[in-house]
């Protein structure tokens, strides 16, 4: 497969089965896999009233702020509390865990990362300065903040590009002064 660029403004937004939200999926392999069958999945969910999360079972995941007041997630157990109201801070926990949520405020926007536990493994960074993303066989780079060079592919803020099934590296260079970049490289567990 080869790197396909995207743009967060036209990835078509899915409502939840509660109603809760809706999510924007960037990619998932294997392609055109459910969401009971995915090796790994990257999207970005608005979240727009409180609730439970849904459970994947032998799911990994990983949430970040992207935009909003945040939320407050929480396990009825006291297993899991935080406060997801800083954005660009990556925060990992367990499919299995039945997490609920409270909003803080208003609609948040997050970006999330789902990988099969035992099969894939995700390694999220978010970037200010120029970098070598260190080359995996499956990832996605997303512009957070201001402009990007990646190797020869111009991203603009809200811009990205993921692949599958090709060992990629890259080379992130910042193109402003405020450019911020969330890497995700997807390895074998």
């Amino acid at each position: 497969m080869s790197v396909i660029c995207f743009s967060r403004a036209t990835l078509p937004a899915m409502p939840w089965k509660n109603g809760g939200g809706t999510t924007q999926e960037i990619a998932s392999w294997p392609q055109g896999a459910g969401l009971d069958s995915f090796g790994w999945r990257v999207s970005i969910a608005t979240i727009a009233a409180a609730g439970p999360f849904s459970v994947f079972a032998g799911i990994d995941r990983s949430i970040m702020l992207l935009e909003g007041d945040g939320v407050r997630l929480f396990t009825h157990d006291g297993r899991v509390a935080h406060r997801l109201d800083v954005p660009h801070r990556p925060f990992a926990f367990s499919g299995d865990d039945a997490i609920d949520c409270t909003l803080l405020g208003g609609a948040s926007n997050d970006f999330n990362v789902m990988t099969r536990h035992g099969q894939w493994r995700a390694d999220v960074q978010v970037l200010d300065h120029a970098a070598a993303v260190e080359a995996a066989p499956h990832g996605v780079l997303l512009a957070l903040r201001g402009a990007w060079r990646l190797n020869d592919e111009a991203c603009a803020e809200g811009e990205g590009l993921h692949w599958a099934d090709a060992s990629m590296a890259w080379q992130a260079m910042p193109e402003s002064e405020d450019a911020r970049l969330v890497a995700v490289r997807i390895v074998p567990a």
